[in-house]
């Protein structure tokens, strides 16, 4: 199962990106983050479509089998680390070739890219920011691979 972050936004060389490399390169699975950017001056309901329109189109580019999509929203479901690996589990065990987490610009998703979700899935109720986000998915990536070979590195 190839996992993808399709995320808005550059990520600069620092502390989250060693810590993404880190948690990347323990995953089992091929993990690939794919960055798109709207670097126009623009400003709310115009560039979340246009950022809608780069995610829309990265997605077509994904190519192979259709991705199963979970977006990273405030509103979505919260679930505890072992929930997520049974997540992850129950896509691979049902043959999903593409994972995809889309990880949003500042302003959230345009509709379309939201309902093209197969879920929405919350790092919590506090706000984080896009770069620590990418940090929390990739190491709840590998937390959820620790979880699934029995590994010590999660404690319940």
């Amino acid at each position: 199962m190839q996992v993808t972050l399709l995320t808005v936004g550059r990520l600069k060389n620092g502390p989250e990106k060693h810590l993404i490399d880190t948690y990347v390169k323990r995953c089992p699975w091929p993990v690939s983050i794919h960055e798109v950017e709207e670097k126009r001056p623009i400003k709310g309901v115009e560039r979340m479509a246009r950022e809608g329109d780069l995610l829309q189109k990265a997605l077509k580019d994904h190519g192979g089998a259709a991705p199963y999509i979970i977006a990273l929203d405030e509103r979505g479901k919260t679930m505890r680390s072992p929930d997520f690996a049974k997540l992850i589990e129950k896509r691979q065990d049902a043959g999903t070739a593409n994972l995809v987490f889309l990880i949003g610009g500042a302003d959230g998703y345009a509709p379309d890219i939201k309902q093209q979700a197969h879920s929405l899935l919350s790092l919590g109720e506090m706000t984080w920011p896009h770069m620590m986000a990418r940090v929390l998915i990739c190491e709840q990536l590998y937390r959820a691979s620790c979880i699934l070979a029995g590994h010590p590195y999660h404690k319940d």
